[in-house]
């Protein structure tokens, strides 16, 4: 099992996602946890690495916990992503392994990996995500 954490960010029935170099589909903003980080310490520091911006610890929510078969791994082997909602500070960018960031919307669902379609499933029933 792949443990990871997610910002699950979404204006105007967007929703913010990355595409890491040398990949073919998009992810929600986080990443792997190191030992002995909580979750938000583990969101905090990926969303710093990865975006530039600075989420507000005091607005973080949670969201839920979705799992399904990893990106690029062996069938079987799971991801378990636990997401959170959070206010930011600063302007997002990409940086280190990020290539490219993007608003995507339910049709764009095809382009994310296994877990992250449950989101978006989970997010257009929630009425947050445009078809």
């Amino acid at each position: 099992m792949i443990d990871k954490v997610a910002w699950l960010h979404w204006q105007g029935g967007r929703i913010l996602s990355t595409r890491s170099r040398g990949k073919d589909r998009f992810y929600f903003p986080g990443g792997k946890r190191e030992a002995g980080e909580t979750d938000a310490q583990t969101l905090l520091r990926e969303i710093e690495e990865e975006l530039t911006v600075h989420l507000r610890s005091d607005s973080l929510r949670y969201l839920g916990t979705f799992e399904a078969q990893a990106h690029g791994h062996a069938p079987g082997v799971l991801v378990r992503m636990i997401c959170y909602a959070a206010a930011y500070t600063g302007t997002l960018r990409p940086a280190n392994e990020i290539e490219e960031i993007t608003w995507l919307s339910y049709q764009d669902r095809p382009r994310v990996s296994a877990v992250d379609q449950l989101i978006f499933d989970w997010l257009r029933g929630q009425g947050l995500l445009a078809d």
